[in-house]
């Protein structure tokens, strides 16, 4: 148990800054530039643990607690997943639950501690964040509901077990397709990617995400840059166990497969951030509503 914590924890926090640096590779690619380096994003975190914590005197305890709840709850969720041959450490009846809700954790202390700081602009980008969250969540458990009465299970370790294989060539093929759409915009969404933010932007009254971290610096924010690759890399792995569930025995080539499929996912993103403008912001709720309204017609699909 604890080997396998270890080689997955491991895994984790030595791959994750990697798909972020593809993507940023791949969408200058597209505008014909050479772009950062690679490993762009390790070095962006290096220099950011180098520097000081600075502190406004009018915030709490709960402005630090929200990078380091930020950091740490990746690192739970990923207990709760297979990741390639590697099976999940920790697994139990209900688990997919406990996954869902623990980046609701997550979000509720990033948005507390962007509050913390009084500052009403903060304020707008934390409402905004929660509101297309609670539209969001909705979708990510009706799709669990899909793979579980796919895998007759209630656990995420044997929801995205390597039975899926088989299951694609059954009638249950059509709904893990559906689903596969609506994790792919849950992603983006909870990844604050476009078409629903734009991580690079600093426009005041487009940013969503990135208004609520800009009080932090330092290490603070270099926790809060690295939760987010974490958090991407967890999600990318639902998607990626979802559509390439075969396993070949040996978990070294698993393993290889697996992160490769992370890779070639983070292209996909990039490619979407450079062929698709940002929505209006009203359009985001009409989007994620439609894509919660596709994970229930799966549903529907399953239990038929």
């Amino acid at each position: 148990m604890i080997g396998r914590i270890t080689l997955q924890l491991a895994v984790l926090l030595i791959f994750a800054p990697l798909p972020l640096g593809v993507i940023n590779k791949t969408k200058a690619l597209f505008a014909g530039r050479i772009g950062p380096p690679l490993l762009q994003p390790y070095y962006d975190l290096a220099r950011l643990w180098r520097k000081g914590f600075v502190f406004s005197r009018t915030t709490t305890w709960v402005f630090l607690a929200g990078p380091v709840v930020g950091l740490v709850v990746p690192l739970l969720a990923a207990q709760l997943l297979p990741f390639g041959g590697l099976q999940a450490p920790v697994s139990f009846t209900g688990d997919l639950i406990l996954f869902v809700y623990l980046f609701g954790l997550s979000r509720f202390f990033t948005a507390a501690a962007a509050l913390d700081t009084g500052s009403s602009f903060e304020g707008m980008g934390a409402v905004r964040e929660v509101t297309f969250s609670c539209l969001a969540e909705p979708t990510l458990l009706f799709a669990l509901l899909v793979l579980a009465r796919g895998a007759d299970s209630l656990t995420l370790g044997a929801l995205l077990g390597p039975q899926l294989a088989s299951q694609w060539l059954t009638e249950s093929g059509a709904s893990f397709g559906l689903i596969a759409v609506c994790l792919f915009v849950v992603l983006l969404v909870e990844n604050s990617r476009i078409p629903f933010d734009d991580p690079d932007t600093h426009l005041e009254l487009t940013m969503i995400h990135e208004v609520m971290v800009l009080d932090h610096s330092g290490p603070a924010f270099g926790m809060i840059l690295y939760g987010a690759a974490l958090k991407l890399m967890v999600l990318s792995a639902m998607l990626v166990r979802l559509l390439l569930p075969l396993q070949t025995g040996s978990m070294v080539l698993d393993l290889l497969v697996f992160l490769s499929g992370l890779l070639g996912l983070a292209v996909l993103i990039g490619v979407v951030e450079s062929t698709m403008a940002r929505l209006c912001l009203p359009r985001v709720p009409q989007v994620l509503v439609g894509t919660m309204l596709l994970s229930i017609f799966a549903l529907v699909l399953v239990l038929r």
